[in-house]
């Protein structure tokens, strides 16, 4: 069979009323397996990009027979998809593992540094928001890469309205000019660091920091805030991520169970 969209017709031939054990055994073994398939498919199109990557590739990579991979994900473009939810979870935990641990870390500057330091440390979310066509292949275009930088944008919208209601940075730009300089200075980031010679590139760290010292002095106003008047602030965000991330994680460990 060498269709990649088509669906493995065994799973017509399970029998069983049970969800868990008629598409592929137990809750916690689907779980892992689905998992497994994950991880080698992410491997692989990293290593040969989306274009390259076959169904039967991902098979050998996760030690599982083709088919298995059909109990899952009845296209390619299916487990695609369950892998970018996946990477966006794991961006999202990491995102708010690195601003608890960060005394300034919920402030403009903070979200600055530690998203794009937490994007760095997922090489796909990377490519999906740089429409990366080495990496993505046909994908590059469409409806994926546009909807990690959707949400991107609106998820920094709705922080960016929340700093220009307690006046913590400057209303004379417009949200949609604030928006617009950050997503420009944030995918230069990207784009620009691997173009830089060697004598004046900086390591990861040192150029998140720069970039977020380049958002706080083109937003933030002259006058010094503490960071007591960020923490309501700083809370309120917080509060938001843990939300965003347990729906996610549900949400996500219902898909795979499925």
């Amino acid at each position: 069979m060498t269709d990649e969209n088509q669906t493995f017709d065994a799973r017509k031939k399970e029998g069983s009323s049970n969800p868990s054990t008629s598409r592929g055994g137990s809750s916690d073994k689907r779980l892992e397996r689905a998992h497994r398939i994950l991880d080698a498919a992410a491997t692989l199109i990293l290593r040969w990009g989306y274009n390259k990557t076959t169904i039967d590739d991902i098979a050998r990579q996760a030690g599982v027979a083709k088919g298995t991979i059909y109990l899952h994900w009845k296209t390619r473009e299916e487990l695609f998809a369950a892998l970018v939810h996946r990477e966006r979870l794991a961006f999202a935990k990491d995102f708010r593992k690195r601003i608890s641990a960060d005394p300034a870390g919920a402030t403009l500057r903070g979200i600055v540094k530690h998203s794009a330091l937490a994007t760095l440390n997922r090489p796909l979310l990377k490519a999906l928001l740089l429409r990366d066509r080495d990496v993505l292949g046909k994908l590059a275009q469409g409806e994926f890469s546009d909807v990690a930088y959707i949400d991107r944008v609106q998820s920094f919208r709705a922080y960016l309205e929340s700093l220009r209601e307690q006046d913590l940075i400057r209303t004379d730009l417009s949200l949609r000019e604030q928006l617009y300089v950050w997503s420009v200075v944030y995918s230069g980031f990207f784009l620009g660091g691997p173009m830089m010679p060697g004598e004046i590139a900086l390591p990861d760290e040192e150029a998140a920091a720069m970039m977020a010292e380049t958002i706080h002095r083109t937003f933030e106003t002259d006058r010094a805030v503490s960071l007591d008047e960020w923490q309501p602030i700083s809370q309120a965000y917080m509060a938001s991520v843990d939300r965003l991330i347990a729906l996610a994680e549900e949400q996500f460990r219902k898909e795979l169970e499925e």
